[in-house]
């Protein structure tokens, strides 16, 4: 059950409130969805060509190595831009998170202490368990 924090909010905490409990903000974009995505592709090839290229190596001659060579570090350059692009769109969600989370803070600073110290109880009793 989620719990309904928007009674008595004004728009802008009610703007708050829904970016929080995800209807604004969607964690993993359908473009970081969609490029993950390519990268498993890219990458599923890559280890398919190198693997490939390890059962032929023997019998091709040096100038067809330095081509496949080549060509795969080609690919690989290609994925380590693409995964330098997922890994900028991540550090901006985590950074949108943490300026919506320290908004809520400063916004129900008395709530945000009872919320911690709820979770810290919880976590206390689950590790004493142990």
């Amino acid at each position: 059950m989620e719990p309904n924090y928007s009674s008595g909010l004004n728009e802008k905490d009610s703007t708050v409130s829904n970016t929080v409990t995800g209807s604004a903000y969607d964690p993993m974009s359908s473009s970081t969805q969609a490029s993950a995505s390519k990268m498993r592709s890219e990458l599923s090839n890559l280890k398919r060509d190198l693997d490939d290229l390890m059962s032929r190596a023997t019998s091709m001659s040096d100038m067809d190595l330095n081509a496949a060579r080549n060509l795969l570090m080609e690919k690989y350059s290609s994925m380590q831009q693409s995964v330098k692009g997922i890994a900028s769109e991540a550090g901006k969600q985590f950074s949108h998170g943490a300026d919506l989370t320290s908004d809520y803070v400063k916004e129900r600073p008395l709530q945000s202490v009872a919320i911690a110290t709820g979770i810290g109880l919880l976590l206390g009793a689950i590790l004493r368990r142990r």
